[in-house]
């Protein structure tokens, strides 16, 4: 691989459970963000807005074409960059990105990071098959590439990307502009840092085959497997991301039937799978989503905005007109001072710690001591206090309350006081 680091893929599993596998006629998504141990995740929601014709749009690295109209979306993003890990718009698409690596070089170019093709995907679109299109048009116009970390040192990957709405899910994998997508319209499904569409490809580049015979990958005569033939290891054989993504697998077939947001919560703080990561790579920001198939009921999101889902609450947001703005889990921002933008990059590193990672980050320490069970009790009672609030939202199938303006700041709020 050029132009990165060489490395065993680790970080990140994203997981979607559809009906029959969930209850209440729901679609149940999961994301753990698994990033550098010292990087800050928050939790922003932009408005959707209009722009004229011809304006341009400032992304991580590169300008790229503003589209006419976006959605609002609501983003667990690394606090340096511009685009996200994992999000949600108001119409109920939820992505969530992986990095993968293969036989397909990486080049030293800057473009779009996966990152910031998650939050076009959510701003474009309005069902999961609607953002695929987005996304794979974007790579074919901009490309994928850049330093997917706030440092000196390059560290570049292709991305994969699991898109849910309220009715089906697609995965769409990378490989430079070439890519495949399958789609899943019933059960369990995860992925993780390896390639793991096979000869199951519902739609791909139309170059993507011809490429792989040119360059001696493929013979054009055997089955055509996308993982076997794009990976540069046999994703058959255990690797750190084999084995994370086979444990994740396991885990979601535990729940399958009566999966809930709470089980995916309960996926997503495993440590003993690895699911939860812990050391110089890290679980720094979790998102469970539930999409009810009934048009009638709110999406609801819930997202952590701290490091380790086990000791963290899962906060709800439902989309609905005049948002509180988030402010205790937004970064400061530096504007054209910002190292990121700076060239060279990243020569310093500000602080970039909102004020519930703060706090958090405190009680973490509290947590490692005698009166830390207390607390992660309280903690985790919060959390099931508003997974009941949630679920009597969902039961009326009323999203104009007023409370919901509010829902993700005040349990915020709520977090904060547990930690004084």
């Amino acid at each position: 691989m050029s132009g990165g680091v060489s490395m065993e893929p680790c970080s990140c599993d994203t997981f979607v459970a559809l009906p029959p596998a969930t209850t209440g006629n729901r679609v149940i998504f999961g994301k753990n963000s698994d990033r550098s141990s010292d990087e800050v995740q928050e939790i922003v929601y932009f408005p959707g807005q209009s722009y004229q014709p011809g304006s341009k749009l400032e992304c991580t690295y590169i300008e790229i074409d503003q589209a006419e109209k976006t959605h609002p979306v609501i983003l667990s993003r690394p606090s340096w960059l511009w685009g996200a890990e994992m999000g949600a718009n108001d119409s109920g698409v939820c992505i969530g990105n992986e990095a993968v690596w293969g036989k397909e070089e990486i080049g030293d170019k800057e473009a779009l990071l996966g990152m910031d093709l998650v939050r076009l995907g959510l701003e474009r679109a309005e069902t999961a098959e609607g953002a695929l299109d987005v996304i794979v048009g974007l790579l074919e116009q901009y490309g994928q590439g850049g330093n997917c970390m706030e440092s000196p040192m390059s560290f570049t990957y292709h991305n994969s990307f699991l898109i849910a709405d309220r009715k089906e899910a697609w995965i769409l994998e990378t490989a430079g502009q070439y890519w495949a997508a399958e789609k899943v319209d019933e059960g369990i499904k995860n992925i993780s840092n390896n390639l793991s569409i096979t000869s199951r490809i519902d739609r791909e580049h139309p170059g993507m085959r011809e490429y792989a015979k040119t360059k001696g990958w493929w013979d054009g005569k055997k089955e055509f497997n996308f993982a076997a033939v794009y990976s540069y290891f046999n994703p058959s054989r255990s690797s750190s991301s084999g084995d994370r993504f086979c444990e994740g697998y396991k885990l979601l077939r535990k729940h399958k039937g009566d999966l809930t947001a709470e089980s995916m919560m309960e996926i997503l703080s495993d440590k003993k799978s690895g699911i939860n990561m812990e050391g110089g790579f890290m679980t720094t920001g979790s998102m469970v989503s539930i999409l009810p198939q009934d048009p009638n009921q709110p999406c609801c999101h819930f997202f952590t905005g701290t490091p380790d889902p086990s000791r963290s609450v899962f906060k709800p947001f439902v989309f609905v007109p005049q948002i509180q703005q988030l402010v205790r889990t937004a970064s400061p921002l530096f504007g054209s001072d910002d190292p990121v933008k700076l060239q060279p990059r990243f020569q310093t590193q500000p602080d970039r710690r909102h004020e519930l990672y703060t706090k958090h980050e405190k009680a973490l320490r509290i947590m490692e001591t005698s009166q830390g069970t207390e607390l992660l009790k309280q903690m985790k009672n919060l959390e099931k206090q508003k997974l009941e609030e949630v679920e009597s939202f969902l039961k009326t199938g009323s999203n104009d309350s007023p409370a919901l303006t509010t829902l993700f700041s005040n349990c915020v709020e709520e977090e904060l006081k547990l930690y004084e």
